[in-house]
């Protein structure tokens, strides 16, 4: 069954995470995604380990390649610019994740691009956008997290911010905000015919998720500190470690739940004190210490049957093979263009009726070339020609 972007023509540009997490669940999504690859300038993403056992295959790359073809084209050569040009005759959306004026020295930013195609969409994802003092800057996660003001009220007060473990600014932002921006895009220009540039700063994403304490910040002007209010560890809403060096959360903050925590830990007394007690760092203590006295599965187990919001702080290997990961089809199998299936990270979206799709992990690069270049009018004679020129790269033959 046809994807719900089934139709939808992507052609992608960009390296690395943000844009390619985002490219992917377009293509799993039904989108047609065509990724545009340098035949001289390798992705970092393509050396990352594991390779895929029996195979020179990463298994990073071939998640982030999921349901994309692939062409390799030297876009310092006009010809690559001309290949680009006639591929927007029937493509939608154009993403890319360079730097600002990057695609501009190659004539190919929106502006360039919109003369041969205005109904073109594109979408241009950077650290810190298109305007402003730091366009031009390079940053990554921990930067955009900083320079949004998320890590001055993260972590402890007596140790400072903390690294988390996954791209918030890279997927959280970067990709999941190019997805909704593209598709608002889309159903813009459905209506109207026009198509536009859209502009995805990962800071300004991340900004944006400063939320209720933003929004708090905005009225009041009082700056948030780490462990000062009752979502970053200024109340008994915390981590909890148990006797064997697990952890529990407890996420306790509605009265219900509250009282129903307490009566499960032994401790009535506490449901008039509230989650955010008036002596909070003994209290605290007092918690810490009761969840020290068993196991994290002894208590997950005795937490079973109570409705308030505590649960265990689970490995990643516990997490993708348990039963919720399984019922949510969250991990999923994916055929190998060479044979066989690797088991990848699903969309995680449900549709009623169209589900995603996923019909092969990442492609060798430029496999598809030659099949893309005959698609949009070229001859055989002539695609020949170009790759004896190198614009596919160092090989003689374009497959």
């Amino acid at each position: 069954m046809a994807g719900p972007l089934s139709g939808l023509k992507v052609l992608d540009f960009t390296t690395l995470l943000p844009g390619p997490y985002a490219t992917m669940c377009l293509a799993d999504m039904g989108a047609e995604v065509l990724r545009i690859v340098s035949p001289t300038r390798p992705d970092l993403v393509d050396f990352l380990p594991p390779k895929i056992p029996g195979t020179e295959v990463g298994a990073v790359s071939a998640w982030l390649g999921r349901g994309k073809r692939s062409m390799a084209l030297d876009l310092k050569d006009p010809r690559g610019v001309a290949v680009v040009h006639r591929l927007l005759a029937t493509y939608d959306v154009v993403v890319e994740q360079f730097r600002p004026g990057v695609m501009a020295k190659l004539g190919l930013d929106y502006e360039s691009l919109k003369k041969v195609n205005p109904a073109v969409i594109y979408c241009a994802i950077t650290g810190y956008g298109q305007t402003g003092p730091l366009r031009d800057r390079a940053g990554h996660d921990i930067n955009y997290l900083s320079q949004a003001g998320v890590m001055a009220y993260s972590g402890r007060k007596d140790t400072g911010p903390v690294l988390t473990g996954m791209q918030i600014a890279d997927v959280a932002s970067g990709s999941n905000h190019a997805v909704m921006g593209v598709l608002a895009a889309v159903i813009h220009r459905m209506r109207t015919g026009q198509g536009q540039m859209v502009d995805i700063s990962m800071t300004d994403g991340v900004m944006a998720f400063n939320g209720m304490v933003g929004a708090a910040f905005l009225v009041d002007g009082k700056e948030p500190s780490r462990e000062g209010n009752w979502l970053n560890g200024g109340s008994l809403y915390d981590f909890y470690e148990t006797k064997d060096g697990g952890y529990v959360s407890v996420g306790s903050l509605e009265p219900q739940f509250f009282s129903a925590f307490c009566r499960t830990l032994g401790r009535e007394d506490l449901i008039a004190e509230t989650v955010r007690p008036r002596d909070l760092e003994r209290v605290k203590e007092e918690i810490r210490a009761i969840f020290r006295s068993r196991t994290r599965d002894e208590w997950i187990a005795l937490f079973k049957e109570a409705d308030c919001c505590v649960e265990p702080v689970l490995s990643l290997s516990e997490a993708l093979e348990g039963e919720n990961a399984k019922a949510r089809e969250m991990v999923v199998s994916v055929p190998l263009p060479g044979g066989g299936t690797v088991r990848q990270l699903g969309l995680p979206i449900r549709f009623s009726a169209t589900p995603p799709t996923y019909p092969f992990a990442a492609v060798p690069t430029g496999a598809h070339t030659r099949e893309v270049l005959l698609e949009i009018g070229y001859t055989p004679e002539e695609i020949d020609d170009l790759a004896a020129g190198g614009l596919f790269g160092k090989t003689e033959k374009c497959t």
